[in-house]
């Protein structure tokens, strides 16, 4: 088990959610999606991802952008690249 746990994992997410749009990270939730985020669009993903691989100190690939469709998925990917990490 890694050292971040998902309360860990959600509050860094928030973080990079409001560095990236400049928003009040209490309002990104679990269920959070790119239609309730004005500034969440292709190039606001780059942005977000980012701010992301910051946040962690991760790297994501092309794959993982893709699959980033919403918090619950950014949430299981970076988990499961923290586990990589930390198990390499």
């Amino acid at each position: 088990m890694g050292t971040e746990n998902s309360e860990d994992v959600m509050g860094k997410v928030r973080a990079a959610f409001k560095s990236a749009f400049d928003i009040d990270p209490q309002t990104i939730t679990i269920d959070t999606v790119p239609n309730d985020i004005s500034a969440w669009d292709s190039m606001g993903h780059v942005t977000l991802a980012s701010s992301l691989e910051q946040a962690f100190g991760l790297n994501f690939d092309v794959d993982d952008l893709m699959a980033m469709e919403n918090v619950k998925e950014i949430c299981r990917i970076v988990q499961s690249k923290l586990g990589q990490v930390q198990g390499a």
